[in-house]
């Protein structure tokens, strides 16, 4: 039976005066994920294929067109704002972005300015990033053995993914791992992660692989339900479900032998539908109401239409409107194909 919990609040006015967007479900949608670049320098077996065409330069928004965006979201209550990719980190002059949206977390409109990265650059900016005001940072990463992080990534390098995540701990940027559960591939090492995790004090997600996109991979090959990894992990360690929420989907648990936390994304097994508080927004200006579903609305037209922001606020609230309940997501012998054929990095994570 679907019901919503967390996200249902009494309806209030936004910092700015403006009512807050309430999908058709009675949820608050709070949270913002911009993809701001396709483009990704690692070409990881789970979400792309190794020879991707990626979009030309003019179909993207300009950093100023993303900033007048994420701004009238944030003027109708999204509180939390994720960048993402592709790699954010490779788009050209991103950290002039990521200064102009951090006025918002002066004037207190934003809660929280954040970004999920593969951290192959962030040790070049975690400094600044730091100094902006970003507290807390998403790396992904799969594996700790270099060998098996070069064949997952195909070309990328774990060592220095290692050197951004120092970096940005000695900048007192809060570090949480993203680590994709694939079968066959990390599944016997998660425990080790998760020990290497905690022991820096970072909390470590495991994730299940989702059907988005044309890879050249089998999914159903690739395909771990976290069901089993739980109780796998139950096993060596005692764990004790917490009621921890950082905005996004995981569900958390705490490890006793560690001390530290566990989050589990479960599209699949144990879907996050009925909480979601969530809309992407693409880097050419597409905002997608659900991860899994084809449903979009062009900003991008409405953008460049003019100046005035009350055509695009007529826009997002009209999008907001056919948010649906949930997503359609199915690994199995019967659905080899995505369930939608854009990749992860379009959509924004």
């Amino acid at each position: 039976m679907f019901s919503v919990t967390d996200n249902v609040l009494p309806p209030r006015k936004t910092a700015s005066g403006t009512t807050p967007m309430i999908d058709p479900f009675g949820r608050v949608v709070s949270y913002l994920r911009v993809s701001v670049t396709d483009r990704c320098d690692f070409r990881c077996t789970y979400c792309m294929a190794e020879h991707m065409t990626f979009l030309p330069k003019q179909d993207l928004l300009t950093l100023e067109e993303l900033d007048r965006l994420c701004t009238a979201f944030i003027h109708k209550g999204v509180r939390k704002l994720r960048l993402t990719g592709g790699e954010p980190l490779v788009r050209k002059n991103v950290m002039h972005l990521i200064r102009q949206l951090a006025r918002h977390l002066e004037s207190g409109a934003l809660e929280e300015l954040t970004l999920t990265t593969n951290g192959s650059q962030l040790a070049r900016f975690a400094d600044e990033l730091a100094q902006l005001g970003i507290k807390r940072i998403n790396v992904s990463l799969d594996t700790l053995d270099p060998d098996k992080f070069r064949a997952i990534t195909r070309w990328g390098d774990l060592s220095r993914v290692l050197e951004g995540i120092d970096a940005a701990q000695r900048a007192g940027i809060h570090i949480k791992i993203n680590t994709v559960a694939l079968k066959n591939f990390n599944q016997a090492e998660i425990p080790d992660i998760l020990r290497w995790a905690h022991g820096r004090g970072m909390d470590l997600t495991l994730i299940e692989t989702m059907p988005l996109g044309e890879i050249d991979e089998d999914r159903t090959e690739q395909y771990l339900p976290l069901s089993e990894v739980r109780a796998a992990l139950g096993r060596q360690f005692t764990l004790e479900d917490i009621a921890y929420r950082t905005g996004g989907p995981a569900r958390y648990l705490t490890v006793k032998e560690t001390g530290g936390r566990l989050g589990l994304i479960t599209p699949l097994t144990h879907n996050f539908c009925e909480s979601c508080n969530r809309v992407r927004l693409t880097c050419t200006g597409k905002l997608y109401m659900c991860l899994g579903q084809n449903d979009e609305a062009d900003l991008r037209k409405v953008l460049r239409a003019g100046d005035d922001d009350r055509l695009l606020s007529d826009a997002i609230d009209k999008a907001i409107a056919r948010k649906p309940k949930g997503h359609d997501f199915v690994i199995d012998r019967e659905h080899l194909r995505p369930a939608v054929a854009r990749h992860m990095s379009m959509t924004g994570g």
